[in-house]
């Protein structure tokens, strides 16, 4: 019986092993090894850690880890998490784990474009957060790309990036952000956008159904997204429109002992933010532990 597993070994995952390891409990931290951000040459906006490859990241955190000796690290994926009368039990590659309580960093998934193209420059030259990944591209030829207001919402976050950017909708825009692009000297095109084209490793151009081109060097997309697991859901946890996790501030979602965090819970999705979403839910799910301990009997 674990006093608690976690399932996913992004930031959130490891900083909660991290708070757990010290409180001395016995944690096993379950990784996938599909982390978001796995196509990104660097972390940033991570104090200490700045410029940080993620892989790199990963790897000085395992070894952090690897001090406190009630901490197991297992490569693999969670089938199965039901509730059980003390606590949970989690299914993996045929082993049936038991622990009193669980929680949960699996993060999300983004639904990339099927752009011919894409798949070579996403990360190195298309991107969906300026600021993660604007301020190294400054003052390049930029665009945007979404679904109509969609784009203008992101075109007004890069336009402090870049004055060189162009808001592209895969369709027609009301009249109303047709003249916020404008005022603020931001181009606009409404064609569907087909593929990219890429030259010796980087983007060259977006181009167009109708066969035009406009020259970029960068691309931020607006996309949707998707919980990366189900296992939230088959627990019972009510989910946000956006696919994530209803939590209170702690990362409690309600269900006694199940706690959430990172991208799979509401809030700003940055790598600082979801550690420390981490070290929160585990600093109350102790807190939980501890009240279940020192109860009367």
């Amino acid at each position: 019986m674990f006093d608690a597993i976690i399932v996913g070994g992004g930031p959130a995952g490891l900083s909660a092993a991290l708070l757990l390891g010290r409180a001395r409990r016995r944690v096993l931290l379950v990784d996938a090894g599909e982390g978001r951000n796995a196509r990104s040459h660097a972390i940033h906006g991570f104090l200490t850690r700045e410029g940080t490859p993620p892989a790199e990241f990963r790897r000085m955190a395992r070894e952090e880890l690897g001090r406190y000796p009630s901490i197991e690290l297992r490569e693999g994926v969670v089938r199965e998490a039901r509730r059980a009368e003390h606590g949970f039990t989690v299914t993996m590659e045929g082993d049936v784990l038991e622990s009193r309580a669980l929680l949960l960093a699996t993060g999300l998934a983004d639904e990339l474009p099927g752009w011919p193209g894409l798949d070579a420059v996403y990360g190195t030259d298309v991107w969906h957060c300026p600021y993660c990944d604007g301020y190294e591209r400054q003052d390049e030829p930029m665009a945007v790309h979404g679904a109509g207001h969609d784009a203008v919402r992101l075109a007004l976050e890069v336009r402090n990036w870049t004055g060189d950017l162009v808001a592209c909708t895969d369709g027609p825009l009301g009249r109303a952000d047709r003249r916020r692009l404008a005022a603020l000297g931001i181009g606009l095109r409404e064609e569907r956008v087909a593929r990219l084209r890429v030259e010796e490793g980087r983007l060259r151009a977006l181009v167009f159904a109708d066969g035009s081109e406009l020259p970029r060097q960068g691309l931020f997309l607006a996309i949707a997204q998707k919980p990366r697991s189900a296992l939230a859901e088959s627990l019972g946890c009510r989910l946000t429109a956006a696919g994530q996790v209803r939590t209170d501030r702690h990362g409690a979602t309600g269900i006694p002992g199940l706690f959430v965090a990172g991208d799979a819970a509401p809030g700003l999705q940055m790598a600082m933010v979801a550690a420390a979403q981490g070290s929160v839910a585990a600093f109350h799910l102790n807190a939980t532990l501890l009240r279940q301990e020192t109860r009367p009997a």
